[in-house]
């Protein structure tokens, strides 16, 4: 924790001026929806800098059912959509997903209830080897699921209709720093 507290103290030293700009407000480029696991950091995989992309960050990068009442999930994404006018949204999971990897498993998770309920909101069960630590290939089944979900957000839909907006299938190799996307033509992830 000193580590982190030692640069906070140091930050506004070192880039405060480059910063200032950013207080006029943000135009995102893209919604950039991913994993809250430690070691998936979107601005660090895409190059963008402040105010270039807005985040959303779930345990195994869920989308939950838009008609699961008011969540932060779905604020964040229509806030994206609507008010900051984001023309792609990108869906990234990550190999060693811990959360992908217990859906397989079929973990039992009655110690951690709400994780346990959280994970009931995955679109559907990914399937996959329960042996591969990776979990890749229920990783890359999960994220399509979750596209799907995202495309069935009002917000969503009806600028995909209007094709003011695309929505990108990633998946992010932690041990490599490799990224995949999902090809249509192909049905398969490639690397990008």
């Amino acid at each position: 924790m000193q580590t982190l507290i030692a640069h906070a103290r140091t930050f506004s030293r070192s880039r405060g001026a480059e910063l200032g700009e950013l207080a006029a407000g943000q135009s995102p480029f893209a919604l950039f929806i991913t994993c809250s696991d430690s070691r998936v950091v979107p601005s660090l995989i895409t190059g963008a800098r402040p105010g270039e992309l807005f985040e959303l960050r779930t345990a195994g990068n869920i989308v939950p059912p838009y008609d699961a009442g008011p969540t932060s999930e779905a604020a964040t994404i229509e806030y994206a959509v609507e008010v900051l006018g984001v023309r792609d949204i990108v869906v990234c999971g990550h190999s060693h997903c811990g959360a992908v990897g217990a859906l397989v498993r079929g973990d039992d998770l009655s110690a951690v209830p709400a994780v346990r309920d959280w994970l009931g909101h995955a679109a559907r069960q990914p399937s996959g080897a329960p042996d591969d630590p990776l979990v890749a290939e229920a990783v890359q089944h999960h994220v399509l699921g979750q596209v799907l979900r995202l495309m069935s957000y009002p917000c969503v839909e009806n600028r995909l209709r209007d094709e003011r907006l695309r929505v990108h299938a990633w998946f992010y190799e932690v041990h490599t720093g490799g990224v995949l996307a999902y090809r249509a033509e192909s049905d398969s992830f490639e690397t990008l």
